[in-house]
């Protein structure tokens, strides 16, 4: 078999169990792929050796009989993921040199269950961006190209270096992190699928914080079956996360049915924003009929509170930063400004930290230290945790109405050129999480399936939004929705 790393989760594990092909030899196809990839930036710390290694012993574990589904898959793991011994820095310099003594939950199980980890992948710093500009290791580029403009493109963020491995075949999926829009932004810039589960579902131990609240880890994959299949290994109650649910997990695959008759499926009025292109309209527009043709009953839906979500969000996200970001001090690890002499502790807060973070993360510290502040707590923080109660509300009563699932745009354009945002507001790259934000801010799970292409041959993507825990549910009309949608394109090869 050749370009054994174009293969999905699902065709691999079929491969692997009829013996047509060993991890060792996935591996090592992935490990080329990364080398041959590095204009892309996609991975920043490669643990070659350790991937040999775990595939080795998957390989043994597959010949034994004894192998879950994920046994022998080689991934890239998003640099938010503490990795035991392995450089885990939130693409921030304030990291350099953290190499953690412990394994984070999810990556955790995905070892237990005998993936391979091909090596840790590129973010926005601390996970803070929508493009992938904001890592200290340099930006990612998207391997999509418009037309034959050599131009880069964002791949979106802050998983986009997740999202460009996988669109590139680096690896055969990737983990990612949504507080936003971090895992359904991306895959739709990149042609990918991705799912954010229910908060809860998935731990967050052992993930660096950006949000606590907010924070989801969810897979980005080829398909939506492989988002099922990693998805159930990354799930799981875990004590060591209080907003861990303690619920069973069910067998996703087994929910792929592709049957959504009798199913309601509704669209939000509130996403039709003005300025959106026609491109995208006409996507949304035929995603809704092809559901209607799959069985589904179609409904007009309300939320009336959505304009109030992305000023909810960049009050409620940076005042979390803020907190969770005030332990990067330079006490106990990472970077540690060189202090003259006379210095104090508070010189060396200040200098350690002016030093090693990047100004996206300044400025969302700052953001959230001043609406937390005493003159401004009630004004702002506690105002925007209400709209959040009344956004959670709308789709409470949605779901109550007997609504299944959501359709909506994934994104309000096609991938961007990289430094095309650069000196804008600040608040014209916040406009990219206006579809995203609100299903953090309820704690809902979302999937972002690849819908077609729109006029220069950049991915658009159509997002679903699920009922809390019914993932199972989600991914089922994400199928239907995949099937009918047929999305093949891939990127051709310049890197």
């Amino acid at each position: 078999m050749t370009d054994l790393n174009t293969l999905k989760i699902a065709e691999a594990r079929d491969a692997l169990r009829k013996g047509d092909v060993t991890s060792l030899e996935l591996t090592e196809s992935c490990l080329g792929a990364i080398e041959a990839a590095g204009e892309l930036n996609a991975f920043v710390h490669n643990t070659p050796d350790l991937a040999r290694e775990q595939a080795k012993a998957a390989d043994a574990r597959i010949k034994a009989g004894d192998a879950p589904d994920m046994c022998g898959i080689p991934l890239g793991i998003k640099d938010l993921f503490c990795t035991k011994g392995v450089p885990s820095q939130a693409a921030s310099n304030i990291l350099g040199g953290f190499k953690p003594e412990y394994e984070s939950t999810i990556t955790r199980q995905l070892f237990d269950a005998g993936s391979v980890m091909l090596g840790k992948l590129n973010m926005d710093e601390f996970a803070m961006g929508s493009s992938n500009e904001t890592s200290c290791y340099g930006n990612v580029v998207n391997p999509w190209r418009r037309g034959n403009d050599d131009a880069q493109l964002t791949p979106g963020g802050s998983s986009g270096g997740s999202a460009s491995a996988v669109s590139a075949d680096l690896c055969l999926a990737a983990t990612g992190t949504d507080t936003g829009g971090s895992i359904r932004q991306p895959a739709a810039f990149t042609g990918i699928t991705g799912i954010k589960p229910t908060y809860g579902r998935c731990s967050r131990w052992g993930v660096v914080a950006f949000a606590s609240s907010l924070d989801q880890a969810g897979p980005m994959t080829k398909d939506v079956r492989d988002a099922a299949i990693m998805l159930e290994a990354m799930c799981g109650h875990d004590p060591m996360d209080s907003t861990s649910a303690d619920l069973t997990v069910p067998n996703f695959e087994a929910a792929l049915t592709g049957d959504i008759k009798g199913k309601t499926i509704g669209i939000p009025k509130e996403y039709h924003m003005d300025g959106m292109p026609d491109e995208i309209e006409k996507l949304w527009a035929d995603g809704r009929a092809m559901l209607q043709d799959a069985g589904a009953k179609i409904v007009d839906i309300s939320l009336p509170h959505t304009k109030y979500a992305l000023p909810a969000y960049y009050v409620i996200a940076p005042a979390e930063a803020s907190s969770n970001l005030a332990r990067y001090d330079g006490v106990r690890y990472g970077h540690r400004a060189t202090l003259e002499a006379g210095d104090g502790i508070t010189e060396m807060y200040e200098k350690t930290r002016a030093e090693g973070f990047g100004d996206e993360v300044k400025r969302r510290v700052m953001v959230g230290t001043y609406v937390l502040s005493a003159g401004f707590y009630d004004a702002y923080y506690n105002r925007a945790r209400k709209v959040r109660t009344l956004i959670k509300k709308d789709f409470e009563d949605v779901f109550a109405a007997g609504v299944d699932a959501i359709l909506t745009p994934a994104t309000p354009s096609a991938a961007f050129g990289l430094g095309e945002m650069k000196d804008a507001d600040p608040v014209q790259m916040y406009l990219n999480d206006v579809f995203t934000v609100t299903v953090n801010l309820a704690g809902l799970p979302g999937i972002a399936v690849p819908a077609g292409l729109d006029k220069q041959g950049l991915p658009l993507g159509l997002q679903l939004i699920g009922r809390p825990w019914e993932e199972g549910d989600l991914l089922n009309t994400a199928y239907a929705l995949e099937q009918s949608l047929g999305f093949v394109a891939k990127p051709s090869k310049w890197w």
